[in-house]
């Protein structure tokens, strides 16, 4: 599932070039220390206007939720006003927000969802 925490990449080592008394060029190893890319959290947001089963079938079709696991987000997201949908890198959860804002909007429904930076 999207929501693990991404596996760091091997640590590839910088040689940068190092002169002696002699003249010769000797190279020196450094590790290089790599963070894991910000994670955002994809938040829908509650409205009185839009049906609770379009927001299910959105769960289910734009973040792989089965029908259980998509009907406690919509009641997360009905009874304290929103919901964490799912955890992505920051480019997969804008698009994750596109998708559920055109979905909503070719719906004719005010279903807004946003995405923020994970603490």
């Amino acid at each position: 599932m999207a929501s693990k925490p991404p596996v760091t990449p091997p640590v590839k080592p910088i040689r940068l070039p190092v002169t002696d008394d002699g003249g010769s060029v000797v190279l020196e190893r450094r590790t290089q220390k790599v963070k894991p890319p910000q994670m955002y959290e994809v938040v829908m947001l509650n409205d009185d206007y839009t049906p609770m089963e379009f927001v299910v079938g959105v769960i289910q079709e734009f973040f792989g939720k089965d029908l259980e696991a998509a009907t406690r987000i919509m009641l997360m997201i009905h009874m304290d006003g929103k919901g964490v949908c799912g955890v992505y890198s920051k480019d997969v959860a804008a698009t994750k927000v596109d998708q559920v804002l055109d979905a909503a909007a070719k719906a004719g429904h005010p279903l807004q969802c946003v995405s923020q930076p994970l603490d």
